[in-house]
Protein backbone atom coordinates (compact mmCIF):
# COMPACT_ATOMS: atom_id res chain seq x y z
CA UNK A 1 0.00 0.00 0.00
CA UNK A 2 0.96 3.38 -0.46
CA UNK A 3 0.58 3.97 3.60
CA UNK A 4 -2.85 5.40 2.62
CA UNK A 5 -6.77 3.96 3.08
CA UNK A 6 -7.00 2.78 -0.96
CA UNK A 7 -8.63 -0.50 -2.11
CA UNK A 8 -8.93 -2.28 -5.53
CA UNK A 9 -10.50 -5.47 -6.26
CA UNK A 10 -8.70 -8.11 -7.55
CA UNK A 11 -9.23 -11.35 -9.22
CA UNK A 12 -6.86 -13.93 -8.61
CA UNK A 13 -7.80 -16.08 -11.83
CA UNK A 14 -4.49 -17.10 -14.73
CA UNK A 15 -3.37 -13.67 -16.34
CA UNK A 16 -4.90 -12.77 -19.07
CA UNK A 17 -5.73 -9.36 -21.06
CA UNK A 18 -8.61 -7.21 -19.77
CA UNK A 19 -8.36 -4.11 -21.96
CA UNK A 20 -11.43 -2.57 -20.88
CA UNK A 21 -12.73 -3.74 -17.40
CA UNK A 22 -12.34 -1.33 -14.62
CA UNK A 23 -12.71 -1.80 -10.30
CA UNK A 24 -13.46 0.17 -8.03
CA UNK A 25 -10.95 1.99 -6.26
CA UNK A 26 -10.31 4.98 -3.74
CA UNK A 27 -7.85 7.62 -4.43
CA UNK A 28 -4.51 7.02 -3.03
CA UNK A 29 -4.79 9.27 0.12
CA UNK A 30 -2.09 8.72 2.64
CA UNK A 31 -1.62 8.28 6.41
CA UNK A 32 1.12 7.36 8.41
CA UNK A 33 3.31 8.26 11.42
CA UNK A 34 6.88 9.76 11.92
CA UNK A 35 8.45 7.60 13.59
CA UNK A 36 21.58 3.36 10.81
CA UNK A 37 23.47 0.09 10.79
CA UNK A 38 25.65 -0.37 8.08
CA UNK A 39 24.38 -3.72 6.05
CA UNK A 40 25.84 -5.02 2.47
CA UNK A 41 23.57 -7.41 0.75
CA UNK A 42 25.10 -9.39 -2.22
CA UNK A 43 23.01 -10.92 -4.98
CA UNK A 44 24.03 -13.45 -7.57
CA UNK A 45 25.98 -12.39 -10.57
CA UNK A 46 23.50 -11.91 -13.85
CA UNK A 47 24.27 -13.68 -16.77
CA UNK A 48 26.85 -11.79 -19.40
CA UNK A 49 25.23 -9.77 -21.56
CA UNK A 50 24.99 -11.28 -25.23
CA UNK A 51 27.48 -9.76 -27.39
CA UNK A 52 26.19 -6.59 -29.47
CA UNK A 53 24.07 -5.35 -26.19
CA UNK A 54 23.07 -2.03 -26.46
CA UNK A 55 24.75 0.29 -24.04
CA UNK A 56 22.63 0.63 -21.26
CA UNK A 57 20.66 4.35 -20.25
CA UNK A 58 20.30 5.83 -17.15
CA UNK A 59 16.68 7.14 -15.82
CA UNK A 60 13.42 6.89 -16.88
CA UNK A 61 10.80 9.53 -16.85
CA UNK A 62 11.22 11.75 -13.18
CA UNK A 63 13.52 10.00 -11.76
CA UNK A 64 16.72 10.11 -14.10
CA UNK A 65 19.97 10.25 -13.34
CA UNK A 66 21.49 12.18 -16.30
CA UNK A 67 23.52 10.65 -19.24
CA UNK A 68 26.09 8.17 -18.36
CA UNK A 69 29.57 10.06 -19.08
CA UNK A 70 33.24 9.57 -17.79
CA UNK A 71 33.90 13.22 -18.21
CA UNK A 72 31.94 15.59 -15.72
CA UNK A 73 28.95 17.74 -17.59
CA UNK A 74 29.18 21.60 -18.01
CA UNK A 75 27.32 23.24 -15.73
CA UNK A 76 24.35 25.16 -17.73
CA UNK A 77 23.90 28.66 -16.99
CA UNK A 78 20.72 30.45 -16.36
CA UNK A 79 17.60 29.25 -14.49
CA UNK A 80 16.27 25.61 -15.70
CA UNK A 81 12.85 24.46 -15.58
CA UNK A 82 11.04 22.32 -12.56
CA UNK A 83 7.48 21.17 -12.72
CA UNK A 84 5.73 20.01 -10.23
CA UNK A 85 2.72 17.17 -9.33
CA UNK A 86 0.20 17.54 -7.10
CA UNK A 87 -3.54 16.51 -6.64
CA UNK A 88 -5.63 18.98 -7.47
CA UNK A 89 -8.79 17.19 -5.65
CA UNK A 90 -6.76 16.53 -2.26
CA UNK A 91 -7.57 19.33 0.70
CA UNK A 92 -4.96 21.92 0.04
CA UNK A 93 -3.71 20.58 -3.43
CA UNK A 94 -2.93 22.70 -5.79
CA UNK A 95 -4.70 23.63 -9.27
CA UNK A 96 -2.60 22.19 -11.83
CA UNK A 97 0.94 20.85 -12.71
CA UNK A 98 2.90 23.76 -11.06
CA UNK A 99 5.59 25.82 -13.18
CA UNK A 100 8.81 27.13 -11.89
CA UNK A 101 12.27 27.94 -12.73
CA UNK A 102 15.60 26.55 -10.63
CA UNK A 103 19.29 28.37 -10.31
CA UNK A 104 21.57 24.93 -11.15
CA UNK A 105 24.46 26.66 -9.15
CA UNK A 106 22.36 27.38 -5.74
CA UNK A 107 19.32 25.32 -6.23
CA UNK A 108 16.57 27.96 -5.60
CA UNK A 109 13.46 27.73 -6.67
CA UNK A 110 11.24 30.34 -7.99
CA UNK A 111 7.74 30.14 -8.41
CA UNK A 112 6.43 31.00 -12.36
CA UNK A 113 2.79 30.07 -12.14
CA UNK A 114 0.05 26.78 -12.65
CA UNK A 115 -0.58 25.00 -16.03
CA UNK A 116 -4.31 24.10 -15.57
CA UNK A 117 -6.37 21.50 -17.07
CA UNK A 118 -4.58 18.36 -15.97
CA UNK A 119 -6.90 16.50 -12.97
CA UNK A 120 -4.80 15.18 -10.30
CA UNK A 121 -1.06 15.13 -12.22
CA UNK A 122 0.41 13.13 -9.59
CA UNK A 123 3.66 11.94 -11.71
CA UNK A 124 5.34 13.46 -14.33
CA UNK A 125 7.62 12.34 -17.20
CA UNK A 126 8.93 13.68 -20.19
CA UNK A 127 9.78 12.80 -24.22
CA UNK A 128 13.52 11.79 -24.48
CA UNK A 129 13.69 15.24 -27.14
CA UNK A 130 12.09 17.88 -24.44
CA UNK A 131 9.34 19.21 -25.80
CA UNK A 132 6.56 17.11 -24.42
CA UNK A 133 5.69 16.67 -20.59
CA UNK A 134 3.18 13.71 -19.61
CA UNK A 135 1.22 13.19 -16.35
CA UNK A 136 -0.98 11.16 -14.79
CA UNK A 137 -4.89 11.81 -14.34
CA UNK A 138 -4.57 9.98 -11.02
CA UNK A 139 -8.26 9.57 -10.81
CA UNK A 140 -10.94 6.85 -10.70
CA UNK A 141 -11.22 7.26 -14.47
CA UNK A 142 -7.40 6.79 -15.19
CA UNK A 143 -6.09 9.01 -18.07
CA UNK A 144 -2.94 10.54 -18.96
CA UNK A 145 -2.30 13.81 -20.74
CA UNK A 146 -0.02 15.11 -22.73
CA UNK A 147 1.45 19.28 -22.58
CA UNK A 148 3.80 20.69 -25.51
CA UNK A 149 6.79 22.89 -23.04
CA UNK A 150 6.91 25.62 -25.81
CA UNK A 151 3.46 27.35 -25.31
CA UNK A 152 2.23 24.93 -22.81
CA UNK A 153 -0.80 24.04 -24.75
CA UNK A 154 -2.51 20.64 -23.48
CA UNK A 155 -2.24 17.79 -26.86
CA UNK A 156 -4.86 15.99 -25.63
CA UNK A 157 -5.69 13.11 -22.79
CA UNK A 158 -6.31 9.51 -23.69
CA UNK A 159 -7.61 6.60 -21.07
CA UNK A 160 -5.42 4.46 -19.85
CA UNK A 161 -8.78 2.02 -19.43
CA UNK A 162 -8.15 1.92 -15.22
CA UNK A 163 -8.13 3.11 -12.04
CA UNK A 164 -5.97 5.27 -9.96
CA UNK A 165 -2.56 6.05 -12.51
CA UNK A 166 0.25 6.82 -10.47
CA UNK A 167 3.51 6.07 -12.78
CA UNK A 168 4.18 6.61 -15.94
CA UNK A 169 7.58 6.76 -18.48
CA UNK A 170 8.41 7.10 -21.79
CA UNK A 171 10.05 4.44 -23.89
CA UNK A 172 13.47 5.54 -25.03
CA UNK A 173 12.55 4.95 -28.48
CA UNK A 174 9.92 8.36 -27.66
CA UNK A 175 7.32 6.29 -29.48
CA UNK A 176 5.46 4.57 -26.44
CA UNK A 177 3.83 5.77 -23.59
CA UNK A 178 3.81 3.58 -20.42
CA UNK A 179 1.72 3.82 -17.65
CA UNK A 180 0.45 1.87 -14.22
CA UNK A 181 -2.76 1.93 -12.48
CA UNK A 182 -2.33 1.43 -8.73
CA UNK A 183 -6.09 1.08 -8.30
CA UNK A 184 -7.19 -1.72 -10.83
CA UNK A 185 -3.47 -3.05 -11.01
CA UNK A 186 -2.86 -2.87 -14.63
CA UNK A 187 -0.47 -1.58 -17.08
CA UNK A 188 -1.11 0.60 -20.53
CA UNK A 189 1.22 1.09 -23.73
CA UNK A 190 -0.27 4.62 -25.54
CA UNK A 191 1.76 5.55 -29.26
CA UNK A 192 2.98 8.85 -29.57
CA UNK A 193 3.16 10.91 -32.24
CA UNK A 194 5.08 12.92 -34.09
CA UNK A 195 4.04 15.79 -32.42
CA UNK A 196 4.16 14.46 -28.88
CA UNK A 197 0.64 13.74 -28.66
CA UNK A 198 -0.75 10.64 -27.95
CA UNK A 199 -3.25 7.91 -29.68
CA UNK A 200 -5.56 5.14 -28.39
CA UNK A 201 -3.87 2.57 -26.02
CA UNK A 202 -2.56 -0.15 -28.13
CA UNK A 203 -2.81 -2.57 -25.09
CA UNK A 204 -3.51 -3.15 -21.67
CA UNK A 205 -3.02 -5.98 -19.02
CA UNK A 206 -4.36 -6.26 -15.84
CA UNK A 207 -2.07 -8.57 -12.81
CA UNK A 208 -4.25 -11.45 -11.76
CA UNK A 209 -1.83 -14.06 -11.19
CA UNK A 210 -0.22 -14.68 -8.50
CA UNK A 211 -2.80 -13.36 -6.04
CA UNK A 212 -2.91 -10.79 -3.46
CA UNK A 213 -0.16 -10.55 -1.45
CA UNK A 214 -0.91 -10.75 2.60
CA UNK A 215 -2.85 -7.30 3.46
CA UNK A 216 -3.82 -6.84 -0.11
CA UNK A 217 -7.03 -6.79 -1.81
CA UNK A 218 -5.93 -6.76 -5.02
CA UNK A 219 -3.06 -6.30 -7.92
CA UNK A 220 -1.69 -2.57 -7.68
CA UNK A 221 0.76 -1.55 -10.22
CA UNK A 222 3.01 1.15 -9.26
CA UNK A 223 5.74 1.79 -11.63
CA UNK A 224 6.17 0.69 -15.26
CA UNK A 225 9.47 1.56 -17.21
CA UNK A 226 12.09 0.22 -19.40
CA UNK A 227 15.27 -1.56 -18.76
CA UNK A 228 18.29 0.08 -19.16
CA UNK A 229 19.37 -2.26 -22.40
CA UNK A 230 15.53 -0.83 -24.19
CA UNK A 231 14.72 -4.89 -24.26
CA UNK A 232 12.07 -5.06 -21.90
CA UNK A 233 9.72 -3.62 -19.74
CA UNK A 234 8.94 -4.32 -16.46
CA UNK A 235 5.75 -3.12 -14.09
CA UNK A 236 5.90 -3.30 -10.13
CA UNK A 237 3.38 -4.28 -8.64
CA UNK A 238 2.40 -4.00 -4.85
CA UNK A 239 -0.54 -5.58 -4.53
CA UNK A 240 1.03 -9.24 -5.74
CA UNK A 241 4.45 -9.03 -4.21
CA UNK A 242 5.79 -9.08 -7.89
CA UNK A 243 7.52 -7.70 -10.76
CA UNK A 244 6.46 -8.74 -13.86
CA UNK A 245 8.54 -8.48 -16.88
CA UNK A 246 7.45 -7.43 -20.70
CA UNK A 247 8.13 -7.46 -24.31
CA UNK A 248 7.18 -4.66 -26.00
CA UNK A 249 6.12 -5.03 -29.71
CA UNK A 250 7.75 -1.91 -31.33
CA UNK A 251 5.84 -1.81 -34.33
CA UNK A 252 2.05 -2.70 -32.49
CA UNK A 253 2.88 -1.63 -28.91
CA UNK A 254 1.46 -4.76 -27.90
CA UNK A 255 2.74 -6.49 -24.68
CA UNK A 256 3.84 -10.38 -23.96
CA UNK A 257 4.81 -11.13 -20.58
CA UNK A 258 8.19 -13.07 -20.56
CA UNK A 259 8.89 -13.66 -16.60
CA UNK A 260 7.70 -13.05 -12.78
CA UNK A 261 9.88 -11.86 -9.72
CA UNK A 262 8.63 -12.72 -6.16
CA UNK A 263 9.57 -10.97 -3.36
CA UNK A 264 8.71 -12.17 -0.16
CA UNK A 265 5.17 -12.16 1.00
CA UNK A 266 4.01 -8.46 2.44
CA UNK A 267 7.31 -7.12 1.14
CA UNK A 268 5.40 -4.85 -1.18
CA UNK A 269 7.87 -3.58 -3.67
CA UNK A 270 6.85 -0.05 -5.10
CA UNK A 271 9.58 1.49 -7.43
CA UNK A 272 12.73 0.04 -8.96
CA UNK A 273 15.90 1.94 -9.86
CA UNK A 274 18.74 0.00 -12.94
CA UNK A 275 22.59 0.70 -11.89
CA UNK A 276 24.08 2.42 -15.25
CA UNK A 277 25.98 -0.41 -15.65
CA UNK A 278 22.34 -2.42 -16.28
CA UNK A 279 22.88 -5.36 -14.79
CA UNK A 280 22.18 -4.68 -11.81
CA UNK A 281 18.50 -2.80 -9.92
CA UNK A 282 17.73 -1.88 -6.57
CA UNK A 283 14.10 -2.33 -5.28
CA UNK A 284 12.15 0.02 -2.39
CA UNK A 285 9.61 -2.47 -0.59
CA UNK A 286 7.23 -0.19 0.72
CA UNK A 287 5.26 -2.54 3.17
CA UNK A 288 7.65 -3.85 5.21
CA UNK A 289 10.36 -1.42 5.11
CA UNK A 290 13.20 -2.90 3.16
CA UNK A 291 15.25 -2.72 0.17
CA UNK A 292 16.56 -4.88 -2.22
CA UNK A 293 19.32 -5.98 -4.93
CA UNK A 294 18.14 -7.42 -7.52
CA UNK A 295 20.32 -9.23 -10.82
CA UNK A 296 18.90 -8.60 -13.95
CA UNK A 297 19.30 -10.63 -17.25
CA UNK A 298 19.13 -8.58 -20.21
CA UNK A 299 18.81 -11.74 -22.28
CA UNK A 300 15.93 -13.24 -20.99
CA UNK A 301 14.57 -10.16 -18.65
CA UNK A 302 14.71 -11.81 -15.47
CA UNK A 303 15.50 -10.14 -12.50
CA UNK A 304 16.78 -12.28 -9.68
CA UNK A 305 15.39 -10.44 -6.20
CA UNK A 306 17.57 -10.53 -3.13
CA UNK A 307 17.56 -10.28 0.77
CA UNK A 308 15.76 -7.47 2.70
CA UNK A 309 17.88 -5.16 3.76
CA UNK A 310 17.49 -1.95 6.21
CA UNK A 311 16.67 1.81 5.07
CA UNK A 312 18.01 3.39 7.91
CA UNK A 313 14.71 4.05 9.15
CA UNK A 314 16.12 2.25 12.68
CA UNK A 315 12.36 0.21 12.75
CA UNK A 316 10.19 3.22 13.39
CA UNK A 317 7.18 3.62 11.11
CA UNK A 318 8.13 4.40 7.58
CA UNK A 319 7.57 3.90 3.32
CA UNK A 320 10.25 3.45 1.67
CA UNK A 321 9.50 5.74 -1.70
CA UNK A 322 12.04 5.65 -4.56
CA UNK A 323 15.81 5.16 -5.26
CA UNK A 324 18.43 7.13 -7.15
CA UNK A 325 20.96 6.06 -8.64
CA UNK A 326 23.82 8.46 -9.56
CA UNK A 327 25.13 8.49 -13.04
CA UNK A 328 28.61 7.30 -12.12
CA UNK A 329 26.71 4.28 -10.25
CA UNK A 330 28.83 5.20 -7.28
CA UNK A 331 25.94 6.18 -4.77
CA UNK A 332 22.66 4.96 -4.37
CA UNK A 333 19.62 7.67 -2.67
CA UNK A 334 16.42 6.35 -1.11
CA UNK A 335 12.94 8.45 -0.15
CA UNK A 336 12.11 7.55 3.11
CA UNK A 337 8.27 8.48 4.13
CA UNK A 338 7.63 8.82 7.58
CA UNK A 339 11.62 8.81 8.95
CA UNK A 340 11.26 12.04 6.60
CA UNK A 341 14.74 10.77 5.49
CA UNK A 342 16.98 10.45 2.52
CA UNK A 343 19.21 7.00 3.24
CA UNK A 344 22.47 7.48 1.33
CA UNK A 345 23.93 4.20 -0.01
CA UNK A 346 27.51 3.11 -1.24
CA UNK A 347 27.19 1.31 -4.44
CA UNK A 348 29.78 -1.62 -4.56
CA UNK A 349 30.73 -4.70 -6.80
CA UNK A 350 29.38 -2.91 -9.76
CA UNK A 351 26.07 -2.50 -8.23
CA UNK A 352 26.11 -5.82 -6.89
CA UNK A 353 26.22 -4.57 -3.50
CA UNK A 354 24.75 -2.05 -1.47
CA UNK A 355 26.10 -0.35 1.89
CA UNK A 356 24.31 2.01 3.76
CA UNK A 357 26.36 5.06 4.63
CA UNK A 358 23.47 7.00 7.11
CA UNK A 359 20.42 9.39 6.48
CA UNK A 360 19.76 12.98 6.09
CA UNK A 361 16.70 14.52 6.88
CA UNK A 362 14.62 15.62 4.23
CA UNK A 363 13.55 18.71 4.98
CA UNK A 364 9.94 18.44 4.75
CA UNK A 365 7.44 15.90 6.01
CA UNK A 366 6.56 12.91 3.71
CA UNK A 367 9.16 12.88 0.75
CA UNK A 368 7.03 10.74 -1.97
CA UNK A 369 9.62 11.24 -4.99
CA UNK A 370 13.16 12.42 -5.26
CA UNK A 371 14.84 13.82 -8.91
CA UNK A 372 18.22 14.53 -10.13
CA UNK A 373 18.90 17.46 -11.80
CA UNK A 374 20.02 16.89 -15.56
CA UNK A 375 23.58 17.27 -14.55
CA UNK A 376 22.88 14.97 -11.44
CA UNK A 377 24.26 18.01 -9.52
CA UNK A 378 21.12 18.51 -7.55
CA UNK A 379 18.77 16.71 -5.95
CA UNK A 380 14.88 17.49 -5.59
CA UNK A 381 12.73 16.17 -2.75
CA UNK A 382 8.82 16.29 -3.44
CA UNK A 383 7.39 15.95 0.44
CA UNK A 384 3.71 15.79 -0.24
CA UNK A 385 2.79 16.55 3.63
CA UNK A 386 4.22 19.88 4.34
CA UNK A 387 3.70 20.56 0.58
CA UNK A 388 7.41 21.24 -0.15
CA UNK A 389 10.33 21.27 -2.73
CA UNK A 390 13.57 20.48 -1.04
CA UNK A 391 16.72 20.66 -2.92
CA UNK A 392 19.85 19.57 -2.18
CA UNK A 393 23.52 19.61 -3.38
CA UNK A 394 25.24 16.44 -4.38
CA UNK A 395 28.85 16.11 -3.55
CA UNK A 396 31.02 13.20 -5.32
CA UNK A 397 31.41 11.53 -2.45
CA UNK A 398 27.72 11.16 -2.26
CA UNK A 399 27.03 13.54 0.23
CA UNK A 400 24.11 15.75 0.38
CA UNK A 401 23.55 19.02 1.65
CA UNK A 402 20.51 21.35 1.35
CA UNK A 403 20.27 24.05 -0.93
CA UNK A 404 18.66 26.91 0.80
CA UNK A 405 14.88 26.64 2.51
CA UNK A 406 12.15 24.10 0.92
CA UNK A 407 9.73 25.85 -1.65
CA UNK A 408 6.61 25.78 -0.82
CA UNK A 409 4.24 23.65 -3.02
CA UNK A 410 0.50 22.46 -2.51
CA UNK A 411 1.03 18.99 -1.83
CA UNK A 412 4.01 18.52 -4.19
CA UNK A 413 3.97 14.84 -4.60
CA UNK A 414 6.33 14.94 -7.60
CA UNK A 415 9.18 17.42 -8.65
CA UNK A 416 10.71 17.13 -12.72
CA UNK A 417 13.18 19.18 -13.20
CA UNK A 418 14.91 20.11 -16.78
Amino acid sequence: MDTETRAAAGDPSPPRRDRERGTGWTRRRFVGALAGAAAVVAVPSPAAPPAGTAAPRSGTGATRSGPRTAAPLPKPSGPRPLYIGTYTSADGGGTGIGLASYDPETGRITGTGTLTGVPDPSYLAVHPDGRTLYAVDERQDGAVTAVRLADRRVLGTRSTGGAGPCHLSVHPTGRWLLSADYGSGSVAVHPVDASGALGERTDRVTHTSPPPGPGQQGPHAHQFLTSPDGGHVLAVDLGTDTVYTYRLDPAKGALTEVGQAHTRPGAGPRHLTFHPGGRYAYLANEVDDTVAVCAYDPRSGGLDIGEPQPTGSGGGTNYPAQFLVTADGRYAFLANRGHNSLARYAVEGDGARLRLLGTVPAGGDFPRQIAFSPDGRLLFAANQRSGTVTVFHVAADGGLRQAGEPFASPVAVCALPL
